[in-house]
Order: C-alpha cells, then structure tokens, then sequence
C-alpha cells in the first residue's frame, strides 16, 4: 500500500469517466433505451415461456439494473464530494427521478414472476442455474405479500407522499437545528455532530451541558416529532400488516433481512438476559471516574488521559499491517481501493460527514469516504470501511442483485477488520495508557452498537404495539422510561431529558427496526473473532466463503454452512462472553486504580 502523507481526495473517472463527461450522459441514454427494450418483452410473459429466452431477459434485467447502479454511483459520489454543489445537487435529483420511473417501467416482470404457478416458478428457476437462483427465489417468498400491479403502484405513489414524506418532514425539521454549548466562558452554535463529540469531553460539566442541550432542542419539538412518529408507525401497520397480511410489525423487516423471527427473537431475548454485564461495566467506569454512580451523562467518558494523534501515513501503514497479518489478500483488496484512486479522506467545507463504502456494481472497486483529522477513531473508521471495500470485492461475483450483503452480514468484514486493527495496536503500541483506552473504546462500542441498538428494538416493538391502540406522545415516553430503567438498572442514574431520546434516532423513523441488525452483526463478529484466534489458519477459508457469498444465501443458512447456528441462544451468547472476558481483563488491569 502506497503511502499518501496527506489525507486525498477520489477521482471519479472510473464511472463513465466521470458525472460530467459525454460517456456518462450516453449513459443515462443507454438506461432509457434499454428499459424501453425490457418494456418491449411485456408481452412474451406467459406460462409455458422457453427456459433459454427466459434466461435471456432475466439477463436484461441484471445489466439494466447494473448500468442504474453504476449511474447513480456516478451522482451520489459527486454530490457527497460537495453537497453544497448545485449541479451535483441537480444530477442526483434527476438521477433519482429517472431510477423511480424505470423501476415503475419495470415492475411488470417481477409482479409477473412471482404470480406464477409453482411447478412453473420451480421450471424456469431451474433454467436460470446457480447464479440467480437465490434473487429468483426470494422474489417467490415476497409472492404472499405482494399486491397487484395497480395497487403496487398505489402503494409506491402512497409512500412517496406518505411515510418517505414523513421521514424527509423529520429530516428536515431535525437537520435545521442547532445548538448552544458554554465552552470556557464562551457560547458556541454547533451541529449535533459538532455537540455530541463533547459527549466524550474529559468534563463531566461539559458531558452533562451537552446531552441536557441536545435534549432540550429535541424536547422543544417533542409534539410535532413525535407526531410524525406516531403516524410512520400507522402507515406502517396499515401497509404491511392491514394490507399485506404480516403478522407483526417487525416481521416485515426480518422478511427483508430474511431472517426467521425466531432468530431475531433470541438474539434481543439473550442481549436483554446480558444488560446486567454492562451494568458491571457502567459500575467500574463509576469507580475509576471517582463517581459513586455513573450519570448516563458518563457513559462515554474517556476513563484515560491518553491522547495520541496519528498521521495519515501512519494509519494507513497501520491498517495495512494488520491486514497483512491475518491474510496477505485481505490487504491487497484494501489496496487496491488506494490504488484507483477511490478514497477521499480530506476534511473540507461542503464534504458530506462521517464515512461510507460504496461498491457501485459487481467488479467495481469501491469507494471509500472518509473525514480523516488524526484521532485513534479515524483510523479505526478507516480499517472499518475498508473492511466493507474488501467485502464487497470478495463478492464482486455475484450478479447485481445478489452481490450486497444482507444487513445481519454487512458489517462482518468491515467490524472484523476493526479488530485486526485493535490486535495489532494492543500488540504494537508502546504506550500502556493508550492501550487501556483502546480497550475501553472496545467496551463502550459494543455497549453503542449491540446492548444500546437492542434496546432501541425492544421499543420498537412496545411503541408498534402502543400506537395503534391511540398511545399518546407521554405514554410513549414513559415506555422508554421503562426500557431505559430495564437497560441500565442500578448502575446508571439516568435524568429525565433522556425519556425524548426516542424522537432523536432516525432510523426508528425512516427504516424501522433497522437498529437490530447492527447487535447481530457485531455479536456474530465477536463469536467468529473469536473461532478466529482459537483455529488460526484453518478459521480463514470459513471467513473468506462467507465474504465472498455476498447476498447470494440466506443469512442463517450461509452461517450454518460453516457452523454457526444462529437459532441458538448459546450461539449469541458466545458474543456476550467474549465481551465479559473483555470487562474481566479491564477489571483486572484496572483493579488497585480509583
């Protein structure tokens, strides 16, 4: 991996040569022209239609379906290079526009497909062979809630207006804020970006002034929130179980992820049954922060005064590193994004926050975004979304509508990845408070992304229930009081502007029980990690199969294959435990300490 001293930006010239050029806007010809020719096909729809040219059009399907994925990559690459870019601004508008009419355009030969006769479905799934045979037949398991062509249509014209409205009414209420924080004697205006990184301040004055302020904001808009809430929910239930015919609200979303309900019941059944192992973990925190009981204003606290920065060389020297150590190929993939030139790691004004990994189309090196200023987190995001370029690499065999990860398993290379890194650091960094700090970073990331996500669910579920049956925005609050005083117990004391934390997490708007997938995906890391340092070399080809499956097995079923058999409790809780030998080791490195 070449080293770059200084955080880059991408190039987008292996997209049509870019979203300016003359190819690229051939290219959004040649997605009209062949959506027409697909349009055209309509009427060869019938039963009895010949294996041979039913395999033809399934092939005009996927390659207008990979040219729209490598369109709309083009545009929303550029856009989050410069949000601020009116022509990007424009592009993406336009793109998605064009990406809904040819989904409309085209709808007629999934409807067509899934409202075949079995032995008919069974004929032509055997014809299209092993490369879409998963795509073809989770198009069947939809066949019990799919609706006709006409009400389909309905549907999506109702949700541009409805539940998508909402969300895009809750986006734009909430991006809109802003907030005030004292620092030093002097009033500052920040994001909620901008104001949560005080969440992690040494102060536990400014901790508190941070979370009070941001619930104030939110609080003060509590009725119209909530409001839009309780309506997405109605939506939802009037949809999906009033007109589709599923059984409960979170069906729908195991459906999508094609994961039985009973596998998502045991995973929050066992993380409920493990809130007591972080209540313990809260209890040390408490201790070694000299506090009688931790506030929830505490709960990210850094416990160490370690700081240490590191320069972009450095990290991407270190992130190759310990890639190389567990797999030489797991390395040369991550290259491989560098060496295209599809990283922009550059902090600058315009530039869409955070990080994502975008893999346009199967056989397309990924592209990574990145907001790189030094700290020992954005390295960390470096190796993570790194982690998702190798996997999307792996996959790059699978047709288009098969080669992405299901949710449960999208982040399994990138949060893997995130561990080779924590090995390699705890291994190579000299300093022995950095080391502790990296291990409770470890603690407070799985508390952020497996107990935390968990209990969001579990409210899901209660306020899926509660609403229906005309629950009002206080019961609703006092249900999350509930779920909050389950969750943290004894050891957390947790002041009342955290009973509005509901209305502040976007995803229970705009996916809802989105949130679970995040604990599954880092409690079956954990238990693969760990078959990882108990098998060395021989737990390798098992990792690499799964990455390379991409979406093309059932998530349950691919896991199986290798011997995870994620219907069992003891499956999830062999996460748990590799936590709990976590907090064993902070307890033992830290016993003597506050």
């Amino acid at each position: 991996m070449s080293d770059s001293p200084t955080p880059e930006r991408w190039s987008l010239e292996d997209l049509f040569g870019g979203p300016q050029s003359g190819e690229f806007r051939e290219a959004l010809e040649e997605l009209d022209r062949r959506a027409r020719e697909l349009a055209a096909l309509r009427e060869e729809l019938r039963p009895g239609l010949e294996a041979g040219r039913f395999l033809q059009i399934v092939r005009q399907v996927e390659e207008l379906a990979d040219l729209m994925h490598r369109v709309y990559a083009a545009a929303g690459l550029w856009f989050y290079e410069d949000t601020q870019n009116p022509e990007a601004q424009a592009l993406l508008g336009r793109v998605r526009q064009k990406s809904a009419e040819i989904e409309n355009q085209t709808l007629f030969f999934e409807l067509w497909f899934k409202n075949l006769p079995d032995d008919e479905a069974e004929r032509l799934i055997a014809a299209a062979g092993e490369r879409y045979r998963y795509w073809l037949e989770q198009m069947r398991a939809w066949r019990p809630y799919t609706l006709s062509e006409g009400e389909e249509k309905i549907v999506n014209l109702k949700n541009a207006t409805g539940r998508s409205a909402l969300d895009t009414l809750y986006d734009t209420i909430t991006s809109r804020y802003r907030f005030s924080l004292e620092l030093d004697g002097e009033t500052r205006t920040l994001t909620r970006g901008e104001l949560m990184v005080y969440a992690r301040d040494p102060r536990p004055a400014v901790r508190e002034a941070a979370y009070r302020e941001l619930y104030r904001v939110y609080a003060d808009d509590a009725p119209v929130l909530a409001q839009i809430y309780q309506n997405i929910v109605s939506d939802w239930k009037n949809e999906y179980l009033e007109v589709r015919g599923f059984d409960s609200a979170i069906a729908v979303r195991n459906k999508i992820n094609d994961l039985p309900d009973e596998v998502v019941e045991t995973l929050l059944a066992v993380s409920r049954k493990n809130a007591p192992l972080f209540q313990r973990y809260f209890r040390l925190k408490a201790r070694l922060l000299g506090m009688e009981k931790l506030r929830r204003y505490d709960v990210y606290a850094p416990v160490t005064r370690a700081e240490k920065r590191y320069d972009y060389a450095e990290a991407r020297r270190m992130v190759d590193e310990a890639f190389r150590a567990f797999d030489p190929r797991f390395a040369e993939l991550a290259a491989r994004v560098f060496a295209r030139r599809h990283v922009d790691a550059e902090v600058r004004e315009g530039k869409a926050g955070g990080a994502f990994c975008w893999t346009p189309a199967p056989g397309s090196v990924p592209w990574v975004l990145l907001n790189y200023q030094g700290r020992p987190d954005d390295v960390s995001t470096m190796a993570h979304e790194l982690g998702h370029a190798v996997h999307g690499l792996l996959a790059g065999g699978h047709p288009v509508f098969t080669f992405h990860a299901p949710m449960p398993l999208a982040e399994t290379a990138s949060t893997f990845a995130e561990m080779l890194l924590v090995d390699y650091l705890l291994a190579s960094e000299p300093d022995a408070e950095v080391r502790r700090q990296v291990l409770f970073d470890q603690m407070d990331g799985n508390y952020a992304t497996i107990l935390r996500q968990a209990y969001f669910a579990l409210f899901e579920i209660e306020a899926h229930r509660l609403i229906p049956e005309g629950a009002s925005a206080d019961e609703l609050k006092a249900a999350y009081r509930a779920n909050l005083v389950e969750q943290f117990g004894e050891a957390v004391e947790v002041s009342s502007e955290f009973d509005w934390e509901w209305i502040s997490i976007p995803h229970i708007y705009g996916t809802p029980f989105y949130v679970y997938a995040y604990a599954f995906g880092q409690l079956l890391v954990l238990a693969l990690y760990k078959r990882y340092r108990e098998e060395g070399e021989a737990f390798k080809p098992r990792l690499f199969r799964i990455l390379e499956a991409g979406g093309s097995v059932a998530p349950a079923e691919l896991l199986a294959r290798e011997g995870f058999d994620v219907t069992a409790p003891e499956f999830w809780q062999g996460g748990y435990d590799v936590i709990a030998e976590l907090l064993a080791q902070l307890e033992e490195e830290s016993a003597g300490r506050g």
